[in-house]
């Protein structure tokens, strides 16, 4: 790894970080938030991805960030402490991949719209309502931070099978 390059790693599943549960943001973890903030969008830019969940990178925080990069510009997203408070009954499927499990990709079910409270990078408390690929990826990151990767929502011969073809793919890489 070049000294240089302090952008932070991804774990690759099936890392156990990315099966615990993180733990909410407190009053004594504003430097650390902040310091990390950047850094999350940093490596989320760079792999490429859409949304990067603190799990992800070692750190079991409650902490996301999306940037859904409307019209290829980069419309930033940070949500501390998120809970989905409402889920619509109707139901959406959509591809989904992840930066934790590079190259795999399946369909995955949830609920078509969603409802989040969470905190801003200022601390100040926000709600958003979403649909179609935000309300997707908002589930997603919030997954992540219980310890749920999106393969969990598969059956189990499919989980498997994407589990041994990303396990194969790492060790050609030598990862």
């Amino acid at each position: 790894m070049d000294p240089e390059d302090d952008t932070l790693a991804i774990l690759i599943a099936p890392h156990p970080t990315l099966k615990a549960r993180a733990r909410p943001v407190g009053a004594g973890d504003g430097e650390q938030v902040r310091a990390l903030i950047p850094r999350m969008f940093d490596a989320m830019y760079k792999a490429p991805g859409i949304g990067l969940a603190a799990p992800q990178v070692g750190v079991k925080l409650r902490l996301v960030v999306i940037d859904l990069m409307p019209d290829d510009a980069r419309k930033p997203i940070v949500l501390v402490n998120p809970e989905i408070i409402n889920a619509s009954e109707e139901l959406a499927t959509r591809e989904e991949g992840c930066l934790s499990l590079p190259g795999q990709y399946a369909d995955v079910t949830r609920p078509a719209r969603v409802k989040v409270r969470h905190h801003d990078e200022a601390g100040i408390r926000r709600e958003i309502e979403a649909d179609g690929l935000l309300a997707a990826c908002l589930q997603h990151e919030i997954d992540h931070l219980d310890g749920v990767l999106f393969t969990d929502h598969l059956s189990v011969l499919k989980r498997n099978m994407i589990m041994r073809r990303l396990a194969k793919e790492m060790r050609l890489k030598g990862k």
